[in-house]
């Protein structure tokens, strides 16, 4: 059933493609071998496609090298736009350490002025109390020269009723003369003496209320010095602070659990600050606790920020200059061309940079590590681990404890690499997140 209609094929054919035969000769025998016009057809075909094959191949291969091209291109023009914004950040954070270092020196030098100032106070409230001694010392001897004077009118009265009974008396007139001229000046010198009194305690008098109404006075200057060194430490603090918060918040860290967590801890730091107890100083001295402790927890929490920040991976593992030849996310893999998600960066520079630890932490792995080459891997706070491939050179050994800034090896093209460069990855809870987060965000405050 088959032959028929091959061989009804093989006559249509045979027009254009006639029976060929191929003569294979050797030294012993000659054969040949028949080239049916349904075989020459097929190995027509056959090369056709063979050709088809190659031509489309060829132009695949010419389509993804220009497409490769392209994406070059727009790789270096992304590469110049985020230079540029790493340049205008790298600015921007200058201007803000400059804040920053001008703000913490208002706050050390309010700090001093608070301390004078507290000390002017305590003194001029000394100074209130022996003046309010000295107001009842006043009173007291004027009261008691009012009693004098009251005596010495009685005295008087009685003197005088005393001659009056005694005028019939056999006395001779001049001695009764003479003993009331006597009565009289020392009833004189009494009064004398008590007008004086009194007319001195009146002055001292007035000068004690003009006394205390400048110590009043001063008292209301220094709450005025007191209410703005209160609100420069106030907006110094807020300075300080609200960039760290910045800093966590964008780069997606639960503060709240980050700052529970250094609490408990705190690692030999000092431990927290303790608040003013209202009972520890005078109630005259009480006013401003409230603002007082509110900037002491600002401290403390200023304080938990900046250690939290040692812990985590707010800086760039290369201090020298970089060009990103591979973001973070989907991209065509360089080796094997499928498109495979990247979870780092890739930092190419020259072979031999120093590469240096991001934050203070473990190393847990150094090594060769498959297509990573070289490889690094350090466990920081908060569940964060940096990844580092491709080095040519390790300088730390698994177990040792390193700190941001620390070198712990050399760039290279190890494992599956197309060329010099680092891999940088950052992993929370062993999930990868974009270091760029991390790196940004560092360069607001740092």
């Amino acid at each position: 059933m088959v032959i028929g209609p091959l061989h009804r094929l093989d006559v249509m054919l045979e027009r254009f493609l006639p029976d060929r035969r191929l003569f294979l000769r050797s030294d012993t025998e000659t054969r040949f071998v028949r080239l049916r016009p349904t075989t020459q057809l097929a190995a027509v075909l056959a090369f056709s496609l063979l050709v088809g094959w190659a031509a489309i191949s060829t132009a695949i291969l010419i389509m993804d090298s220009i497409g490769s091209g392209n994406f070059r291109a727009q790789a270096e023009r992304d590469q110049r736009t985020y230079e540029n914004r790493l340049n205008a950040m790298a600015d921007e954070r200058d201007t803000h350490a400059a804040a920053a270092l001008a703000a913490q020196e208002r706050f050390n030098k309010a700090l001093a002025q608070i301390s004078i100032m507290q000390s002017e106070l305590l003194a001029s409230e000394d100074r209130l109390r022996e003046l309010e001694k000295g107001i009842d010392v006043i009173q007291n001897t004027l009261r008691t020269t009012v009693a004098e004077r009251n005596l010495a009118r009685s005295q008087m009265t009685e003197l005088q009723a005393s001659l009056e009974g005694e005028g019939a008396s056999t006395r001779p007139a001049s001695a009764r003369v003479i003993e009331v001229e006597a009565a009289l000046e020392k009833l004189t010198s009494a009064l004398d003496k008590a007008a004086g009194e009194r007319d001195q305690v009146i002055i001292d008098s007035e000068e004690a209320v003009a006394l205390a109404d400048d110590i009043i006075f001063e008292m209301e200057l220094l709450e005025e010095e007191n209410e703005r060194i209160f609100q420069q430490l106030e907006k110094a603090m807020t300075v300080s602070v609200a960039p760290l918060e910045r800093m966590f918040e964008n780069a997606g860290m639960d503060t709240d659990r980050m700052i529970d967590q250094v609490r408990s801890g705190w690692d030999g730091q000092g431990g927290p600050i303790e608040p003013i107890n209202p009972s520890d100083l005078e109630p005259s001295a009480s006013t401003n606790i409230e603002r007082a402790n509110r900037l002491l927890e600002q401290m403390e929490q200023l304080n938990l920020y900046r250690m939290a920040a040692e812990g985590a991976p707010f800086a760039n593992p290369l201090k020298s200059s970089y060009r990103l030849s591979s973001p973070f996310g989907y991209r065509r893999h360089p080796v094997t061309g499928g498109r495979r998600m990247h979870n780092g960066l890739d930092m190419a520079a020259g072979k031999g940079t120093d590469i240096f630890s991001t934050a203070d932490g473990i190393v847990t792995f150094a090594g060769w590590h498959a297509g990573y080459g070289n490889y690094v891997t350090i466990q920081h706070e908060f569940g964060i681990e940096t990844r580092y491939g491709h080095m040519s050179r390790i300088r730390v050994k698994k177990g040792q404890r390193v700190s941001r800034g620390q070198q712990i090896g050399d760039m290279g093209s190890t494992g599956q690499s197309t060329g010099t460069h680092l891999h940088y990855e950052v992993r929370v809870n062993e999930k990868p997140v974009n270091p760029m987060n991390y790196i940004e965000a560092a360069y607001n405050v740092f």
